[in-house]
């Protein structure tokens, strides 16, 4: 059985998909753009971006009665991999205790001509 999960404290699907399915004790969330969802507008530079993306995951984290540390796999695009490191440092920040698996590529370019755009699997 799956649950779709949705909430307006991060960005609606910007096309056919849903925010996250919750199949079981599995969440499998989309890609989150650094995306402020209140304005629909990206902040400035990887390091805001990669700030926003995390919080509309824990958002959607929230709204599937999870939390961040539930998090077991994370997979990480970029549009400029010089952005590793200043992603990373964010992304450091929101983990404690195990860090999840995680997976960081660089992609030509992301929706909306993004910098980052993050998705996470969690598990109850």
């Amino acid at each position: 059985m799956k649950k779709v999960i949705s909430t307006t404290k991060a960005p609606a699907a910007i096309g056919p998909y849903s925010q996250a399915l919750l199949v079981g004790d599995t969440l499998y969330a989309s890609g989150q753009l650094g995306i402020d969802p209140a304005t629909g507008a990206f902040p400035e530079g990887i390091t805001a971006q990669t700030e926003q993306s995390f919080r509309n995951i824990h958002a959607i984290l929230e709204e599937a009665g999870m939390t961040i540390d539930h998090v077991v796999k994370t997979t990480c695009f970029l549009a400029d991999m010089a952005d590793f490191a200043a992603m990373n440092a964010v992304y450091e920040r929101q983990f404690t205790g195990a860090f999840p698996a995680r997976s960081a590529v660089a992609v030509k370019t992301l929706p909306k001509n993004g910098l980052v755009e993050i998705e996470i699997i969690a598990v109850k």
